[in-house]
């Protein structure tokens, strides 16, 4: 088993993002954000400590984002941006941010991918199919091409 972090308790979203710390512990936390009139709750939790810690090969600082359902489809791209800037400030040790999105939801699915998430998996928890969907930052996805060069040597 490995040795999961706490989840970064200094996660400052988008100013234009009211955020409201709400009930949490060491390997999750939720928010409550409010922006034009609307009000989302969020939670960040910790892949390798909840519901996706079998559903993939989760790195210890890989984080599952979830927006309760309610939040405006004009909304969700610049909230998704937000909350992963926010977590890459927050944890620079941070891999993958995770969006797990039911399947059929094809407007979750396209507001993800507007905001920069690309699909890695579906996977099936038992009561639902999900969709993960991933943002990965730079580091983690840059290659080098120089097929003829053993990396490090």
């Amino acid at each position: 088993m490995i040795t999961v972090p706490a989840v970064p308790a200094d996660l400052a979203p988008d100013p234009a993002w009211e955020t409201e710390p709400i009930a949490g512990s060491r390997t999750a936390a939720g928010f409550r954000l409010r922006r034009d009139g609307v009000t989302v709750d969020v939670r960040l939790e910790r892949c390798a400590a909840g519901r996706l810690r079998d559903a993939y090969p989760a790195g210890a600082h890989d984080l599952e984002l979830r927006v309760a359902a309610g939040c405006p489809d004009h909304l969700l791209p610049a909230l998704l941006r937000s909350l992963t800037a926010a977590v890459r400030d927050a944890d620079p040790h941070c891999r993958r941010v995770v969006l797990a999105i039911p399947v059929a939801d094809r407007g979750g699915i396209t507001a993800a991918g507007s905001a920069g998430y690309r699909h890695a998996v579906d996977v099936d928890l038992g009561q639902e199919e999900l969709a993960l969907l991933v943002a990965e930052p730079d580091w983690v996805t840059a290659t080098d091409i120089d097929l003829e060069r053993v990396p490090g040597a």
